[in-house]
């Protein structure tokens, strides 16, 4: 039986592609790692809790406490009868899965679950590129688009949460034919700047040359984004991250593109730009980080927003 002192924390990134799920010491040193796809809600829990269990035997540890940070829409009310179920998503059979719930069910240890992007948020806040900061967001990039954001300790939107890939955005010009790919709203942000939106225009973004336009029809949109939150909240810092933020040419065109939009209004320079949109310290790590720091939060007491 193993010792309290080889009790470990369990963190699951549940994204819209994979579930990055991971085990770490007291310490939030990685033990193990590995990618789950996200199939339907059966297979991909199944795979999780083999990854848990596999790695419980191969390194004498014994799981605690699982955090997880998920896709949404997702019910972060503690309160809530629904509390850490998948609300009404695009993510095809995923819709009103009882995520904490079922993970608590398979794997017999306390489950503490928020958004995948507060999760990254809370990571970037504690150790990382929004670290000092009191008002702060993160925006993901990926299968979907999502935003959380901190203002004075308190997560905007609690006990539920924003919805910001689904706000509206201004066409670019040279985009007016693609519908969008969001199958509630069409042309909305996600619509119009998530991975497969992106894709589906242009190809995988891998193959991509760095001045095609594709990639200033995308940082247009992630600008209005970045404009947005800051008219709203007048935030510190505005950390972006997910798969499409791989592209290491990205954000400079968003920065410029913020910059033009934003038009002299607010009194930025470039280099304060520079330094408010920024990329993630723990890259894309971020969530998994978040999560395992979620787990450690849930152990050591009550849950602090």
């Amino acid at each position: 039986m193993a010792k309290v002192q080889d009790m470990a924390f369990g963190g699951i990134d549940a994204g819209g592609t994979t579930f990055k799920c991971a085990l770490s010491d007291s310490k939030g040193e990685l033990l193990a790692i590995e990618r789950v796809p996200t199939d339907n809600p059966d297979n991909t829990i199944k795979r999780c809790v083999e990854f848990f269990r596999n790695a419980e035997k191969r390194l004498g540890r014994r799981l605690d406490v699982l955090g997880v940070g998920s896709f949404g829409p997702l019910d972060v009310d503690p309160q809530s009868d629904r509390y850490g179920t998948i609300l009404n998503t695009p993510k095809i059979g995923w819709s009103m899965m009882p995520l904490k719930s079922m993970f608590e069910r398979e794997l017999g240890v306390p489950v503490a679950i928020d958004t995948d992007v507060n999760v990254a948020l809370h990571a970037e806040l504690r150790s990382g590129a929004s670290k000092g900061c009191t008002k702060a967001a993160y925006i993901t990039v990926g299968t979907g688009i999502g935003a959380g954001i901190k203002i004075n300790d308190d997560y905007l939107g609690f006990p539920s949460h924003p919805e910001f890939g689904h706000i509206s955005v201004k066409r670019h010009n040279r985009d007016e034919g693609f519908s969008g790919v969001c199958p509630f709203h069409g042309d909305c942000l996600e619509g119009l700047a998530s991975a497969p939106a992106f894709e589906k225009r242009f190809g995988n973004p891998r193959d991509i040359p760095f001045d095609h336009i594709g990639w200033d029809i995308e940082a247009f949109y992630l600008a209005q984004a970045c404009m947005s939150l800051m008219l709203t909240a007048r935030l510190d810092r505005i950390v972006i991250g997910g798969g499409l933020l791989q592209a290491s040419h990205l954000i400079s065109l968003i920065r410029e593109q913020f910059l033009a939009i934003n038009n002299n209004y607010l009194p930025f320079t470039e280099q304060e730009v520079s330094n408010m949109i920024v990329y993630p310290k723990h890259g894309d790590n971020a969530g998994l980080i978040g999560a395992l720091m979620l787990a450690a939060d849930l152990e050591a007491g009550p849950k602090q927003r």
